[in-house]
């Protein structure tokens, strides 16, 4: 009897865990709502402003893309910065200069200044999503930390779902508003909220269990003991011995494997809607948020699967190549505006569908000092990505007058990312 009292009382009750995912989860993921929506929202100004600015596809896709060369270069740098001073001032400093700069972006008029803004807005903005990743490791076991990280991530195709419309609606109705063009009032109305959050961060995010008021000592105490011995399964490294762990690097390849794809078709997705005939901003944005719709609910339900049944790899391999195949059908069905957007919404699906599951991997062997650097490693690796997916569209696109090459491409990146998931070594359950 002693013992199981014993072990009762080091399980943390269920509860404690509820009020931890009410308390924070929503807000990260209304956070990270509006930073990938300021991230791709070029996607949608694109539409007007490649007219109003006279840019190429491939000045666009450069632009689009350049953002991730500032994002690589001070991802590491940030998440051990956050590591120290703690989630809640860093997650507010980052928050308030990403929401500026993207609202800045609204008085750009060459291609320069486009390529500068999104440089400065990537630098602004690294850090964010590693750092979010390390911050649920502060409250959650592994065994949680999937479904967690499914209804965090949820924010991405949320950020499709609704912000396609909404974006659709700013051009159609702000254009030509006190003289300003729709897509510059885009980056105005949608580049403030962050602002706005980042001062509500200073307020309500808390740095870890020790920091939370709002949980009892023996709560406290029963979160902290099943962090603590999970962590004595897992080697000490420190942060630089975490980024030369070869399997730090075989991750970062497997995210730029899905990143490419992940931005490749975010970039371009509204496009690639408006190329089958239909020219209305509000229809193509109540278009896009389908596939966005559908992601939504596939990210949920696979990442409690994956949870569920301790099983990563596969989770993470099928999807991704249903993804491929979404890709692949849309090059064929370029014309037909019901089966291309069929066809993207599995595309779509199945890579939304990899994002958290995928982060399952690396947190298996990664702690501490380590897991800080480790993770913005895999992450800045994996956003390269985002710089290449963009661009090579964007010239492929020029060449050949067509994205049919480029999307082609990122297909076959989602089909290598399952490849290499299924070669890793079976993560300790």
């Amino acid at each position: 009897m002693a013992s199981l009292s014993a072990h009762a009382a080091a399980t943390p009750p269920e509860g404690a865990y509820r009020r931890i995912g009410w308390r924070i989860i929503p807000f990260l993921i209304v956070c990270y709502f509006i930073a990938y929506l300021d991230r791709v929202n070029i996607g949608f100004a694109q539409l007007q402003m490649k007219g109003d600015l006279g840019f190429s596809d491939a000045v666009y896709g450069l632009g689009a893309g350049i953002f991730f060369l500032g994002y690589f270069l001070f991802e590491v740098p940030s998440n051990l910065i956050l590591h120290r001073v703690g989630a809640r001032v860093w997650i507010a400093r980052i928050m308030i200069t990403w929401g500026l700069i993207s609202a800045l972006t609204l008085f750009v008029t060459t291609p320069m200044q486009f390529y500068v803004m999104r440089f400065l807005l990537g630098v602004a903005e690294a850090g964010f999503f590693p750092g979010i990743i390390l911050y649920l490791t502060y409250w959650y076991p592994a065994a949680r930390r999937s479904q967690m990280t499914a209804w965090f991530m949820s924010a991405v195709p949320l950020s499709g779902l609704v912000g396609a419309p909404v974006s659709g609606w700013i051009l159609h109705h702000f254009h030509g508003q006190h003289g300003w063009a729709g897509w510059q009032w885009l980056f105005l109305l949608e580049g403030l909220p962050a602002v706005l959050l980042g001062l509500i961060t200073l307020v309500v995010l808390d740095n870890g269990i020790a920091h939370a008021k709002w949980l009892s000592a023996d709560e406290k105490a029963a979160l902290q003991r099943a962090l603590d011995s999970e962590a004595q399964t897992k080697p000490a490294h420190s942060a630089l011995q975490g980024m030369a762990q070869p399997r730090v690097w075989l991750m970062g390849l497997i995210y730029f494997s899905v990143v490419i794809g992940l931005y490749g078709l975010s970039f371009w997705l509204p496009l690639l809607i408006k190329s089958t005939g239909v020219t209305d901003p509000l229809t193509i944005g109540w278009l896009v948020a389908l596939p966005y719709g559908v992601s939504v609910v596939a990210m949920i339900l696979l990442g409690r699967s994956s949870d569920r049944h301790h099983e990563r790899r596969w989770h993470v391999a099928v999807p991704a190549l249903l993804g491929a195949a979404g890709l692949v059908l849309s090059t064929s069905w370029t014309t037909d505006t019901v089966l291309a957007v069929a066809a993207l919404t599995l595309a779509t699906a199945g890579i939304m569908a990899v994002l958290p599951l995928f982060w399952a991997l690396p947190n298996a062997f990664l702690a501490g000092s380590a897991a800080a650097a480790g993770i913005a490693l895999i992450n800045a690796l994996g956003n390269l990505a985002g710089f290449f997916g963009p661009s090579i569209i964007g010239w492929v696109k020029q060449a050949t007058h067509s994205t049919n090459g480029g999307i082609l491409l990122l297909a076959a990146f989602m089909v290598l990312c399952a490849v290499l998931v299924l070669l890793t070594p079976r993560p300790a359950k």
